[in-house]
């Protein structure tokens, strides 16, 4: 039994971090609902940034541990955009001319050196509740609503 959690791009396709990889995601027939209630109770729930398994885009059978923002949920899933501490303000157009769009949230707990993050709006992941490693931190509200809104612009989100 595989450690990692099931990850899906909905550009790209699906992960399960190893050799079972699947193929794009079936088109939902609700929009996951977006709510803000972070809980530290040890289950993830939107609000929060937690700890998952990433695929890679390049290579959906390879990936990383990394901050997941989630924003919504559904009976079976949580869904979340991941974060990065790289520093993409600087090549925007070159990232944007590719498809990859990225809005600074600032530093929280989630990043043990409190490094700013970005958050990449255009790959929405959706995640099994089980396969989420750990919460990291919750988000304040109001960057949370501002991440939504810009996440709206390239996904179906209740």
């Amino acid at each position: 039994m595989s450690f990692l959690p099931k990850a899906f791009s909905r550009t790209r396709g699906a992960s399960t971090g190893g050799p079972r990889a699947k193929g794009p995601v079936p088109r939902l027939r609700r929009a996951p609902r977006v709510t803000y209630a972070p809980n530290r109770d040890g289950r993830p729930d939107p609000g929060e940034v937690v700890w998952a398994w990433v695929p890679y885009e390049e290579d959906a059978s390879q990936g990383k541990d990394r901050p997941v923002l989630l924003v919504a949920a559904d009976r079976a899933h949580v869904y979340g955009l991941m974060l990065t501490s790289q520093d993409h303000d600087r090549d925007a157009a070159d990232e944007a001319r590719w498809g990859r769009h990225w809005m600074d949230v600032g530093s929280g707990a989630w990043d043990r050196e409190r490094r700013p993050s970005e958050v990449r709006l255009d790959r929405l992941l959706r995640l099994d509740p089980a396969d989420v490693r750990r919460e990291g931190a919750a988000l304040e509200r109001s960057i949370f609503e501002a991440v939504v809104a810009q996440a709206r612009r390239f996904h179906r989100l209740g």
